[in-house]
């Protein structure tokens, strides 16, 4: 069975969402882990990978102070902790795919994700918002030099002359 990446990413926003809302409500039996195994229980058979999702939830819950210092200079006109719950969520999410799993999730997919995941269950403006943040991040790394830069190259390549098996031989 596929894995149904887009929907574990709609389940991971939900737990991570519903951990922050239980535990400022100040609900001391707040738990990620059992929060994300019930949230992925009624969707396990469409998901296919609950292991994304788990890996997901859970890295983002982990490292959720590191990205929210990360995220803040790339809004510095919107605190961190004056964004919406869910946006800030969907940035995290965004941003650890973006930055943490680059080796397994491509930028493009991860800033589109996110931005899918805005216009789904944030605000009317929140898929700009995280468009505008996710793609500085994006430029901040260096993304679309990287992106030039192969290109550039591949064009190289393209218009270089191909050396036969002949010439190289001295």
């Amino acid at each position: 069975m596929a894995s149904n990446r887009h929907l574990g990413r709609i389940v991971a926003l939900q737990s991570l969402y519903e951990y922050e809302f239980r535990n400022k409500a100040g609900d001391a039996t707040v738990d990620i882990d059992g929060i994300v195994a019930k949230n992925i229980e009624p969707y396990a058979k469409a998901l296919g990978d609950v292991d994304f999702v788990q890996d997901l939830a859970h890295g983002v819950f982990a490292e959720r102070e590191a990205l929210d210092a990360e995220l803040q200079p790339l809004a510095p006109e919107w605190p961190i902790s004056t964004i919406s719950a869910v946006d800030r969520n969907v940035l995290r999410i965004g941003l650890f795919e973006l930055t943490r799993r680059q080796d397994t999730v491509p930028p493009k997919v991860a800033i589109n994700e996110a931005v899918e995941l805005a216009k789904a269950f944030g605000s009317d403006n929140s898929s700009k918002f995280i468009n505008g943040v996710l793609g500085t991040a994006f430029r901040n790394m260096g993304g679309e030099e990287q992106k030039q830069h192969a290109e550039s190259n591949n064009e190289d390549e393209a218009a270089a002359p191909k050396d036969d098996a002949n010439s190289q031989k001295e």
